[in-house]
């Protein structure tokens, strides 16, 4: 059980209301998940936590949308998140991926490495992995990728600490198996 309940959005004040309808609007799919409503009791945490989608946009300008949600896959299974764990599980399979027996380059699986190695290690990546990432990139777009990591992070740590919920959407998405820690 959540440690903070939802707010949903036929109780919020009105102007948790408009942030709920403007962030659908902004963002065709997307739904107001549990996290979202739980943030929704601090107006300015849920438009802050919102900017995730904007950068995500951005990574998925540098990597494309496979190596995107790889990537933050990665981030969120390193920080021992289930609920982003699981959101990005569903990307993947309903993208025609088995998340238990990926088929990875070695670019992305460096991408995959120095994601969970962020997450894992709370930033202190080594050189070894480091390295080989920012031959590949440009500076702005190696910000670009420590930031999204960083903000991902900071999801996965509210939810986490906050026990927030799955939502019953992803259920089916769920991992048969609990990862072990590396």
């Amino acid at each position: 059980m959540s440690r903070v309940t939802p707010l949903p959005r036929e109780v919020a004040p009105p102007d948790v209301q408009a942030a709920y309808d403007q962030h659908v609007a902004d963002y065709p799919g997307s739904r107001i998940t549990n996290m979202k409503a739980t943030l929704g009791r601090s107006l300015l945490s849920f438009e802050v936590y919102m900017q995730w989608y904007p950068l995500y946009e951005q990574i998925r300008e540098i990597l494309g949308n496979r190596l995107a949600y790889l990537y933050a896959h990665a981030i969120s299974q390193g920080s021992n998140c289930p609920l982003c764990t699981t959101f990005f599980r569903r990307i993947m399979i309903d993208n025609g991926e088995k998340p238990e027996d990926l088929l990875l380059s070695s670019h992305e699986q460096l991408l995959v490495d120095f994601g969970s190695e962020i997450a894992r290690s709370k930033g202190e990546v080594p050189d070894l992995l480091f390295d080989p990432v920012q031959a590949l990139y440009s500076d702005a777009q190696l910000v670009a990728l420590v930031a999204f990591a960083g903000q991902m992070i900071a999801t996965n740590v509210f939810n986490n600490v906050l026990e927030v919920e799955i939502d019953p959407y992803l259920f089916p998405y769920l991992s048969l198996t609990t990862p072990s820690e590396t």
